[in-house]
């Protein structure tokens, strides 16, 4: 009977990924006004790297600490993310997700959140990161200009995340957002959030001005912030991020997802 459902579950990811080829295949401006590249996502072999491997094992956090993408992966990974791979990628993680929380029976005291992380999760960087200087991440991070790009408002949402926050939503989850982004940043934050739909959620936690002097890496500040919801008697059933630090540490949820994102680490 187990594997009988478990053949029904692939099935039903399968068709989902299917689904979202088509509708993105259909829809030119999907997640960012770049114009998707297709049929190129396998990337060129290099010799002495393979991209692929490379993407492989970043995204199962074989290789850690990296800081920037090898030049010589630049193309491979502005095609898989300008191309339908990341979005189809991205959909079947989040499918798998909704997949899990439909089947859990929430408490009655709204008091069952699920995590999420903002950048490269709710929100796309894309339209930033295909920017020639910035070059999907085969160039040094530049806080600068990052923040000149914060400060717009202007990420779209990543629509796989989006389709799963709508849902939950319904599902009666409680939303917390959990994100690195200064305590300054709040207002552009919440301007960005709903003016391309997520409207409503429990709690907006961002780094504060003592906490950023802290020093903190990621995965201890989102460790710490995740406590203090338990403490506070919320139940994390669900966590969703594009960064091991997201879904690592302490108080991670019953369930943790990791969205694919090759274009930069945060420890």
């Amino acid at each position: 009977m187990e594997t009988l459902k478990l053949l029904f579950l692939s099935l039903a990811l399968a068709l989902t990924a299917a689904s979202n080829a088509a509708t993105a295949r259909s829809i030119p401006d999907h997640i960012h006004p770049l114009r998707p590249q297709l049929g190129t996502s396998a990337g060129r072999r290099i010799p002495g790297l393979n991209c692929l491997s490379w993407r492989l094992a970043v995204e199962a956090d074989n290789i850690q600490d990296w800081t920037v993408v090898p030049k010589e992966c630049e193309n491979y990974v502005g095609n898989y993310m300008l191309g339908l791979q990341y979005r189809i990628d991205s959909k079947f993680v989040t499918g798998s997700a909704y997949l899990y929380a439909k089947n859990l029976t929430l408490g009655k005291d709204g008091k069952d959140v699920w995590v999420f992380d903002i950048d490269d999760t709710s929100l796309s960087n894309l339209p930033y990161y295909a920017q020639p200087d910035t070059a999907f991440g085969a160039k040094p991070y530049n806080d600068t200009t990052f923040t000149v790009w914060e400060k717009q408002a202007k990420a779209p949402a990543l629509p796989a995340t989006l389709w799963l926050y709508k849902r939950l939503l319904r599902l009666g989850f409680k939303i917390v957002f959990l994100t690195g982004r200064s305590e300054t940043f709040r207002a552009v934050t919440v301007q960005n959030l709903h003016k391309v739909g997520y409207t409503k959620w429990e709690k907006l936690i961002l780094k504060s001005a003592e906490e950023k002097a802290e020093g903190l890496h990621a995965l201890q500040y989102k460790s710490r912030e995740r406590t203090n919801l338990v403490k506070a008697g919320y139940r994390i059933l669900g966590n969703i991020g594009d960064q091991w630090s997201d879904v690592l540490g302490d108080n991670v949820g019953s369930r943790t997802f990791k969205l694919p994102n090759p274009m930069f680490y945060i420890a």
